[in-house]
């Protein structure tokens, strides 16, 4: 399973266990995703690493020092941005 992280501006947007769709944003060198309907933004995926599904399940909502932060799961294959 996949996962990505999203920033939130504000708490309560989304829950754990909620079903989410995310839109791919297109920029010169990189995607990013946002969940619908603009909820929250993810950082920047290099084009090799595209995202292939379009719905996820929040796993985890956590508060940190910038801010809110969800992760979601995808059913896809983990990828390694460290390669």
């Amino acid at each position: 399973m996949r996962k990505l992280e999203f920033k939130m501006e504000r708490t309560g947007l989304c829950s754990v266990g909620q079903e989410v769709t995310v839109t791919e944003g297109v920029l010169p060198t990189n995607y990013y995703y946002t969940i619908d309907p603009c909820l929250a933004m993810s950082g920047n995926i290099p084009f090799r690493y595209r995202l292939q599904s379009t719905k996820g399940v929040v796993t985890a909502v956590e508060e940190k020092p910038r801010g809110f932060y969800v992760t979601v799961e995808f059913d896809e294959p983990e990828v390694d941005y460290t390669r």
